[in-house]
């Protein structure tokens, strides 16, 4: 008998790509204890990610990083269930969504469920801007859904009418606002590629308009100026994840 016909209390494979996630993974981790797995993808770590993987009882497996989409893919694949809780190595689920996941009937493959992910930035809180009011899907079943091949920004595939459950997802990706500058540096040729093999025309003219519309939107149609100077740092990050990736495509092509 699969997971997937097994009903309430069926089994759940929690599943974490990891590299250098030393920092965060304990607490990652700990959560997850009501997971029948929580399998750890490795991409390298050379800190100590594996080994507090291994002393939590997680299973660790590695794989040379693909890429965020087919990592993530690959680690959907590795896992021994069918029932799958994707987590990233900085997201810390709260108490009332854990009690909601070890609760949910998954008796129906074609169920997936998404959860609010409240973003910090060191210890604070960002309650405005993009971010506000964020919803992501996390748990699904791997014969109706899995994640697209897309190296940055992946997305589950085949997870329709999404059910949202109680509780939320603690995402503390970033140390200060110098992160969150650096978030759409480190992630812009990743994007360039994704841009350039959709053949999306780039053109100079349109960086600008790009750049003052992304920070409009995220300081102040949605509000983010209410943030203070973490609102500002954030749009100007925006406007930077917006263009920065086809200026790389423009001066390759001129290089």
């Amino acid at each position: 008998m699969t997971t997937a016909s097994r009903g309430a209390g069926a089994a759940i494979s929690a599943v974490i790509i990891t590299r250098e996630a030393g920092r965060h993974l304990a607490a990652v981790l700990a959560p997850l204890t009501f997971c029948a797995e929580r399998l750890v993808l490795d991409s390298g770590s050379t800190d100590d990610t594996v080994a507090i993987a291994t002393a939590a009882g997680g299973r660790v497996e590695h794989q040379p990083f693909l890429g965020y989409g087919p990592q993530k893919a690959r680690a959907v694949a590795l896992a021994r269930h069918d029932w799958i809780l994707s987590i990233d190595a900085d997201e810390v689920l709260d108490e009332e969504a854990a009690a909601a996941i070890r609760d949910l009937d998954l008796s129906d493959p074609t169920a997936c469920w998404e959860l609010r992910r409240r973003t910090f930035i060191g210890g604070r809180e960002i309650l405005h801007g993009p971010w506000q009011d964020e919803r992501v899907v996390r748990l699904f079943n791997r014969t109706r859904a899995g994640f697209r091949p897309l190296v940055v920004h992946e997305q589950v595939e085949g997870a329709t009418n999404a059910r949202l459950l109680p509780g939320s997802i603690l995402h503390r990706s970033y140390d200060d606002l110098v992160d969150v500058l650096a978030r759409p540096l480190r992630y812009a040729p990743l994007k360039a590629t994704l841009i350039r093999d959709k053949g999306e025309s780039v053109r100079l003219w349109t960086l600008p308009l790009r750049a003052a519309w992304a920070f409009c939107q995220a300081f102040f149609v949605r509000g983010g100026w209410r943030d203070g100077a973490a609102g500002f740092v954030i749009a100007v990050a925006r406007a930077l994840d917006s263009t920065l990736p086809r200026a790389l495509l423009l001066f390759g092509r001129r290089g």
